[in-house]
């Protein structure tokens, strides 16, 4: 069954000194502030794009990950992933780099990595962001 997932974004103003919110609408967990100054330096309590991009390419690849593993017969304990979304003015994003630590008892390294490399292409939002160079740093905690 497919579902729909919605945000939505309000802007004010030009690009530079305007401000903007973006809202979680299905989920209704909250409504965000946003500016170019939290997009192109330092965040100051609001969030940009590649922050809800970040956070939806960490959560999707664990969710790939968990469900790779699990298939294989070795389900894990945790998996813990960090995605670092890279922003540069006037180049748009120029990387996404994905760091998973994981327990799973009983899996060697070696066969780790080939299910963290698979969830990497196999994970949906990856799939969506292949316009971009996705890296990976995977190992069992």
């Amino acid at each position: 069954m497919a579902t729909t997932r919605t945000a939505n974004a309000h802007w004010e103003g030009p690009l530079l000194q305007g401000e903007g919110t973006v809202s979680l609408d299905s989920s209704g967990i909250g409504t965000f502030d946003v500016n170019w100054p939290s997009r192109a330096e330092q965040a100051d309590g609001r969030t940009s794009p590649e922050e809800l991009i970040a956070a939806a390419h960490s959560t999707c690849y664990s969710m790939a990950l968990s469900h790779g593993l699990a298939g294989a017969g070795t389900p894990p304990e945790k998996v813990d992933t960090r995605a670092d979304v890279t922003f540069q003015p006037g180049e748009g994003i120029t990387g996404i780099h994905l760091t998973v630590r994981a327990t799973v008892p009983g899996l060697s390294a070696a066969d780790f990595e080939k299910a963290a490399l698979a969830a990497k292409d196999g994970c949906p939002v990856s799939q969506a962001l292949k316009g971009t160079t996705i890296t990976l740093d995977a190992a069992l905690a």
